[in-house]
């Protein structure tokens, strides 16, 4: 064996800049799709969320309310109109949309898993009519993982949530119960809107959301303020469940200001899934600090786009409406680290043979030999 002295050729440094292509090239498809943690679970609850959007679909049609194909271009029915007498604040039609996807349900098992929570636990949840499609996601993962949801709800919406008077969440979440998939029901409602009293609302706008907390058969939680409405609700969750643990999570979906205590308390608690949150001079003890204060895990849901992202789901609206079990909540490719190691001890006795041994007399000595023959 001769050592090479001197530079390397340019044929050399190609030939192997090649090589290391195909090596690369043979690496990559060694990846194969794995399921990812409580698969069969997160399939069950986008295949209810769907089941659920069928249901207010169906009660859409019997209506006969057409749904507006410009707004609600995947066919969820729980897209509403921007400004009726209960929208309660501004809101972005795309995030409304993006919300309706299935798959968020998928998202919220992946949520519940990094909490610790365990099939048949208990979860309190405060929730408002602005965001249906979580709404349905949430209550979807807790019906394929067998929770217990205690739910608090703000009636009021903002823009292309659930604004109907006559179709707001609380209907929407018996016309899902009475159609079977699952028999959850918020055991509380607030007007909502500013200081979660309804201000900022007509007083049409309040009677209708009180009329609809009415027929659903819902205890109004209507103090004299945003603080008296925050401990009502942490009276409501302790007698149903007690304060002393029964409780293993706290979900905020939407920006309600009892749950979530406004735009400056959202500054300052991230999102996603908390499980000790820090200690800050937060404006408002909201009922999310509060059961923090308790030890409890919190998931702080609001800003769609940012969920969506973290969760690989698409975070523009696109044409097609997404599929159910597609994306990397369900799979993900993992590579065959016994091959890589294979392909890439190959690659590095092939790269030290080329910079290290001379192979020109021995290409040329079998040049020779096969001239001569």
């Amino acid at each position: 064996m001769t050592w090479r002295e001197g530079r390397i050729g340019d044929g050399a440094l190609v030939g192997l800049a090649l090589f290391a292509v195909l090596i690369f090239y043979a690496a990559e498809h060694t990846a194969r799709p794995i399921q990812q943690p409580r698969y069969r679970a997160k399939l069950r609850a986008a295949e209810l969320a769907k089941a659920a959007q069928r249901e207010v679909k169906s009660f859409l049609n019997e209506k006969g309310i057409k749904i507006d194909a410009r707004n609600d271009p995947w066919g969820s029915g729980l897209i509403g109109e921007e400004r009726t007498p209960i929208t309660s604040d501004r809101g972005v039609a795309t995030a409304k949309i993006l919300a309706t996807n299935p798959n968020f349900a998928a998202g919220f098992v992946d949520l519940f898993n990094r909490a610790g929570v365990k099939k048949g636990d208990t979860i309190a949840v405060g929730m408002t009519g602005s965001l249906p499609g979580w709404n349905v996601a949430f209550y979807a993962a807790c019906a394929a993982l067998e929770l217990t949801p205690i739910s608090i709800v703000s009636v009021g919406a903002s823009d292309w949530g659930a604004t109907r008077p006559d179709l707001t969440w609380l209907d929407m979440e018996d016309i899902v119960a009475k159609g079977g998939v699952w028999d959850f029901h918020a055991v509380a409602a607030s007007l909502g809107g500013g200081g979660d009293y309804g201000r900022g609302l007509s007083p049409d706008g309040r009677n209708m959301v009180r009329q609809a907390i009415a027929r659903n058969q819902v205890k109004l939680i209507e103090e004299r303020s945003l603080e008296g409405n925050i401990e009502r609700r942490m009276q409501i969750y302790d007698s149903i469940a007690g304060s002393a643990g029964s409780v293993s999570c706290f979900v905020n979906i939407g920006g309600g200001l009892a749950d979530m205590g406004g735009a400056l308390n959202n500054k300052l608690i991230p999102p996603g899934v908390t499980r000790h949150l820090a200690r800050r001079n937060y404006p408002v003890r909201a009922v999310l600090n509060r059961m923090a204060e308790r030890g409890l895990p919190i998931i702080n849901l609001s800003n769609v786009v940012h969920i969506a992202d973290q969760f690989e789901l698409p975070t523009v609206v696109t044409p097609d409406p997404p599929t159910v079990g597609e994306g990397s909540l369900y799979f993900r490719d993992q590579y065959n680290i016994s091959s890589a190691i294979i392909l890439t001890v190959i690659l590095t006795v092939v790269v030290f043979i080329v910079i290290r041994v001379d192979l020109r007399p021995w290409l040329f000595r079998r040049r020779t030999q096969f001239t001569n023959a």
